[in-house]
């Protein structure tokens, strides 16, 4: 059983999403929160219950304290609750900042729900779920024309040349078979280079590889 703690200022919302999730055989909603403090809150006191959350549904616009904030605080003293984030096509910046602090996914909140437990299933599993066309929006907008120059960090100036290409790829979405075939080179040998960049960069994952490489090339 996968146990769900709902987190949005809405209260019809919250309602709406465990009236849904009521109905699925293998999820649970163990609790709510109007905001982030009291998500905080919530986690601290069911932590180490039979009733400690394992997916947040995590709204980012909330009074007191965001879900940006709150995302960071719970990944930071409870890493093993993983965190979806719900959000609309305005929410860009919260969601970058979201995933940066270790949010495993975000969907829009207008998600079917047959999709929405599709994600919570994959987070619960340690994928990172990113909503149709999120992605794109978020990590691949068009480069400008002349972009500014950026120094490039030394970390990343570190990188060997064909790590920096394997991570320039990961950055425009692909996965390790496209790489492979892009670099003509086998899925074993980038999978080592995925590996070797997260360490070097101190990385939790692609997704927050993309996130950086992303902000410099």
């Amino acid at each position: 059983m996968i146990r769900i703690l709902l987190v949005d200022d809405q209260t019809i919302i919250r309602q709406g999403l465990a009236n849904l999730l009521a109905a699925q055989p293998d999820l649970t909603v163990v609790g709510d929160a109007e905001n982030g403090q009291q998500a905080v809150e919530k986690v601290a006191a069911l932590y180490n219950t039979p009733r400690q959350p394992d997916v947040i549904l995590m709204d980012v616009r909330m009074p007191e304290i965001d879900g940006v904030a709150a995302t960071r605080q719970i990944c930071e003293e409870f890493p093993e609750v993983k965190i979806l984030v719900l959000t609309t096509f305005d929410d860009d910046d919260y969601v970058q900042q979201a995933m940066r602090y270790g949010a495993k996914g975000y969907l829009l909140k207008q998600t079917p729900v047959a999709d929405l437990t599709v994600a919570i299933r994959a987070v619960h599993q340690g994928y990172t779920h990113m909503g149709p066309g999120l992605f794109e929006k978020t990590f691949m907008a068009p480069v400008p024309l002349s972009p500014p120059e950026r120094s490039i960090p030394p970390a990343l100036a570190a990188l060997s040349p064909r790590e920096q290409e394997v991570l320039k790829l990961i950055s425009n979405g692909l996965s390790n078979r496209e790489i492979a075939q892009t670099l003509f080179i086998s899925e074993r040998t980038v999978r080592n280079h995925v590996t070797s960049i997260l360490s070097q960069l101190q990385l939790r994952d692609r997704t927050q590889a993309a996130l950086l490489a992303s902000s410099f090339w």
